[in-house]
């Protein structure tokens, strides 16, 4: 079968393995067939050598961590043939640590989890792959064309429930929200926003192509200005950029009990001058949180799926900028200036 593969942290190795084994069983008793992987910036990581670790014993990784397929098989009775799923992305470490223990693998203490597509798991960029059936997400069958979507959708879920957790601290009525950056995670960031009935504002640097647009048809209030400039503070921030001065700029911005979500990584090796002690008083006088938000656990991959079912099918529909059959992965792989969320059809 049909695989797209790297050599992990060898730059520019990806390739497409037209004799790909087909998956182990012990990869899972659900064999699925691919339909689509979504393509995102861990993936463009992994291809230019920066992180990625092949399955024990082997040289190269199976990429793709967005999936959509349908079951073949399950001998479980756990999912039908026919049924749309998508795979969960990270599994637990063997040890396992407390959280791993309880489901909770999102919060691995000791690092040992693995992951599809990322690190020591085979991803689901292939015709066919398999997971045990906990670990497989029935999509609702609307969902065909946008299903991919899920694993992004995981990761705000995520970020949502551990906002609200935050803010029953005390009384809490937020009222409205900014979401910095207009890429995939802060457009479904939004969303979910726009779900629970909040004002939501999107800030990003973009002043044309399609992002005004998408955030506007939410019903959203869309911003092209420096974070300094807005003129209201948000009860709740979710920091999609990762970008240095931005996350410094909406801890000081949140309004007095706000809450800010980190949910960009930011890249290292740059320094800021910047008045630590004003935040570290504005934080502590004002009782706000800061605290940081990634992958997901399968209480989120649920509330993911439900959401995008809620979800408008049209808009969402529109974050995917460009479809490709495998045979063009190379220009698939290859971000382009307007791109949202490009996505990998293994059906076409």
């Amino acid at each position: 079968m049909r695989a797209v593969t790297v050599a992990p942290g060898v730059a520019d190795s990806l390739a497409l393995d037209e004799n790909h084994p087909e998956p182990a069983a012990e990869e899972g008793a659900v064999l699925v067939e691919a339909l689509a992987v979504g393509i995102c910036g861990t993936d463009h990581e992994i291809i230019a050598g920066e992180y990625g670790e092949a399955p024990p014993g082997e040289q190269r990784l199976v990429i793709g961590h967005e999936s959509l397929g349908r079951v073949l098989e399950d001998p479980t009775g756990s999912l039908r043939p026919g049924d749309l799923v998508a795979g969960i992305v990270r599994y637990p470490d063997p040890v396992p640590c407390s959280n791993c223990a309880v489901g909770e693998w999102d919060m691995c203490r000791n690092g040992r989890y693995t992951e599809h597509g990322i690190k020591a798991l085979p991803g689901f960029a292939r015709d066919r792959w398999r997971v045990p059936p906990t670990f497989a997400v029935r999509l609702d069958p609307a969902l065909a064309q946008v299903g991919m979507l899920l694993e992004p959708t995981s990761v705000v879920a995520k970020a949502w429930d551990h906002i609200e957790r935050i803010g029953h601290r005390a009384e809490w009525q937020p009222r409205s929200v900014l979401v910095t950056g207009a890429g995939p995670i802060g457009l479904l960031a939004a969303l979910l926003a726009t779900q629970r009935g909040l004002s939501v504002h999107v800030l990003d640097l973009a002043t044309s192509g399609p992002k005004p647009d998408l955030v506007h048809a939410l019903g959203a209030t869309y911003h092209s200005v420096p974070v300094n400039d807005l003129d209201f503070e948000p009860d709740v921030v979710v920091e999609c950029t990762g970008a240095p001065k931005v996350v410094l700029d909406v801890m000081c911005k949140a309004a007095p009990t706000g809450i800010v979500c980190l949910a960009g990584v930011s890249s290292g090796g740059r320094t800021i001058d910047f008045d630590a002690g004003a935040l570290n008083r504005a934080l502590v006088l004002e009782n706000n949180v800061v605290f940081g938000s990634v992958n997901a656990n399968r209480r989120h991959w649920d509330l993911a799926a439900e959401a995008l079912a809620r979800a408008d099918q049209y808009w969402l529909s529109t974050l995917i900028s460009r479809r490709l059959p495998v045979s063009s992965y190379k220009d698939a792989y290859t971000p382009g200036p307007d791109d949202i969320k490009v996505v990998l059809e293994f059906g076409a």
